[in-house]
């Protein structure tokens, strides 16, 4: 676009230099004019576009999630997602993984997903594990890398067969704006090593 602009200028500016410098055809030569004081070129700042596109937002990771009603209060790092397909978590119950490639809770839209084990071999139950009694209508609070925290009201709390989970819809990245918490729970399949059912809680932000 920058070259763009600049070739339409100096077009204009060479345009402008044969039209000053030209004479009508055919015209009889006149005497010299009277020597004038020249006249200043005119100079025209053209906008140049940047070359490259602006840098992307940075997100604001969470660092904390905080359920009171269920006594969870817990610190959250980023995780992205293990070699088999699954989002990877943190081994310690204790500590929630926030999906990274998804929303943050800074932004304007998609789904912020904060997920936990509720167990783990040499370590203690996690606090997630009470993700199921968290009732519909209690606060959850989410505190950012920034120190912001936000708020949001508990909508819902589901069990889902693992292979149930909505996952496009839990991992939205546009057109909604919710907290949700993601646990497992169920029987567990001591041959698998995993429990058959996740738990699910779903939170709006309070405005």
């Amino acid at each position: 676009m920058s070259r763009a602009i600049a070739g339409v200028g100096a077009s204009l500016a060479i345009a402008l230099a044969l039209t000053a410098c030209g004479s009508s055809p055919g015209a009889a030569p006149s005497a010299p004019a009277p020597t004038a004081t020249p006249l200043p070129t005119p100079a025209i700042e053209v906008p140049i576009a940047a070359a490259t596109p602006p840098p992307a937002r940075l997100p604001v990771p969470p660092v904390r999630v905080v359920a009171a009603s269920i006594d969870v209060d817990m610190p959250v790092v980023p995780v992205g997602v293990e070699a088999g397909g699954f989002m990877e978590l943190p081994v310690d119950p204790a500590i929630g993984g926030w999906y990274r490639f998804g929303a943050d809770p800074a932004t304007s839209d998609g789904n912020v997903v904060i997920s936990a084990h509720v167990d783990a071999p040499q370590y203690p139950i996690g606090p997630l594990s009470r993700l199921r009694d968290l009732p519909a209508g209690e606060t959850v609070e989410v505190t950012d890398a920034a120190g912001e925290v936000r708020r949001y009201q508990v909508q819902s709390v589901t069990y889902y067969p693992k292979a149930d989970l909505p996952v496009d819809e839990l991992f939205a990245r546009s057109g909604t704006r919710n907290l949700v918490l993601i646990t497992c729970g169920g029987q567990f399949d001591s041959r698998t090593g995993r429990y058959a059912d996740n738990v699910v809680a779903i939170a709006t932000p309070i405005m």
